[in-house]
């Protein structure tokens, strides 16, 4: 069930290398598909999306935009109990995400004044699954972050919302609701349809084809990355408690067949021990044929012969999660680059992350964490620079500008300095 690797054996450096390598996702083998989508809607708008529905998700299509009042009137209908809940975790990832703004900077050097401006962009999309389970934490962790960047229109594309979905959409400030899914929903957010306004950026993970999608409409809006399936890597030393660390893997094999559930460790023992109860601790798992096969397809353990081996290894594998069950987490986590979201601890499950400690579990999956962050506010703003040259500073600078330009051969670039010379030296005003 758990593919266990040993440190020295001759497939040890070939297990790890193949997982390395998980996040080449097979987009290919979806994408004729995803383009035809992509092409019915951007050329026949809302009629393709209501075909598309029919055909895809067996379902009719009556309005696409839901109407504010509807929406949001059904979002009331989730009990007082929930509706705490979904506003204790929406509290605690803004408290997070209201760190993470970026104001910008100026500054004046030799006559010259340099300067960011930023500002969040005018519309984003964020796209929640409607397949096998229903995330309310994932529209918070989306929603809440473009929130807090200043974002005016957030829109919301789901599959048939529950009133949860639809009271978590309305807590964290999402504007407008559309009744899509799959590759048609990331098509209507890009291109626009009759009754509904482009956006500029798309966020939120999906299945192959949303995923194909995304990367498809990318240069067309803004995307936050390719998702894949969700995992975890548990280093544990010999004396983490197996219990705990075969339930931090199980918590991922739940979410999906394809999810990856790994354990590096310095302990054969311990690697036995946590394979024993993953297979216990499976029998009375509700969601115990997901996980199951999560486990037989992806579950894997690299045993190591020290911690700074198995800091290698996880920094190769470049987790979305990684939970460190060590003596000290903290020192270990140092030896580690890559990595999504970082637990550190014996008293700190991933769930915690998930949904309410406060960071977005919106991740990098696949290795991605090697080029790729958490999704943040930082994900929502555009920054243009600003510059300003004074008229002492044209007259110091000018003759560098015009070396450069004519380096590169661009006279033209080099009259549009000289032009600003000359008007210098007549002392005229600065405007």
């Amino acid at each position: 069930m758990f593919a266990i690797f040993e440190q020295g054996t001759k497939d040890y450096d070939s297990a790890l290398s193949a997982l390395s390598r998980r996040g080449d996702a097979d987009l290919e083998s979806v994408t004729p598909v995803v383009q035809e989508i992509l092409a019915q809607v951007r050329t026949r708008g809302d009629v393709a999306l209501k075909e598309l529905t029919t055909r895809f998700e067996k379902r009719t299509l009556s309005q696409i935009v839901l109407p504010d009042g509807e929406w949001r009137a059904s979002a009331s209908e989730v009990s007082t109990e929930v509706r705490a809940m979904l506003q204790a975790a929406a509290d605690r990832i803004r408290a997070y995400h209201e760190r993470q703004r970026d104001k910008g900077f100026q500054y004046e050097e030799s006559g010259i004044t340099l300067g960011m401006r930023v500002r969040p962009v005018r519309a984003a999309g964020v796209y929640a699954p409607g397949g096998k389970a229903r995330y309310p934490s994932s529209v918070l962790m989306a929603a809440v972050p473009a929130h807090v960047a200043g974002v005016k229109r957030i829109v919301l594309a789901t599959p048939s919302p529950t009133p949860e979905v639809l009271a978590a959409a309305e807590i964290a400030g999402v504007t407008e609701v559309v009744d899509l899914g799959g590759a048609q929903a990331i098509a209507a957010l890009a291109y626009g349809t009759e009754s509904l306004a482009r956006v500029d950026k798309i966020v939120g993970p999906g299945n192959l084809y949303v995923a194909c999608a995304k990367r498809l409409v990318f240069g067309v809006v803004d995307i936050d990355g390719i998702a894949g399936p969700s995992e975890i890597l548990v280093v544990a030393d010999d004396q983490a408690d197996p219990y705990v660390v075969a339930a931090d893997l199980l918590s991922q094999a739940e979410h999906d067949e394809d999810a990856y559930a790994l354990l590096v460790t310095t302990s054969r023992a311990q690697a036995d021990a946590v394979v024993r109860e993953v297979q216990e601790q499976l029998v009375t798992l509700p969601r115990r044929a997901v996980a199951e096969e999560s486990v037989r397809r992806h579950a894997a353990c690299f045993v190591t012969k020290d911690l700074g081996e198995a800091a290698r290894v996880a920094d190769m594998l470049a987790p979305e999660h990684l939970a460190l069950a060590v003596r000290d987490p903290e020192a270990t986590l140092e030896k580690i680059h890559a990595v999504g979201a970082a637990f550190l601890g014996d008293h700190t499950p991933e769930a915690a992350g998930d949904y309410a400690a406060g960071p977005s579990h919106v991740l990098p999956t696949g290795g991605a964490a090697r080029f790729s962050s958490p999704l943040g506010v930082y994900d929502f703003i555009t920054r243009t620079s600003v510059i300003r040259y004074s008229h002492d500073a044209i007259m110091t600078q000018g003759p560098l500008l015009e070396a450069f330009a004519n380096l590169e051969g661009l006279a033209g670039h080099a009259r549009a300095v000289a032009a600003r010379r000359i008007r210098a030296k007549r002392a005229l005003p600065d405007r």
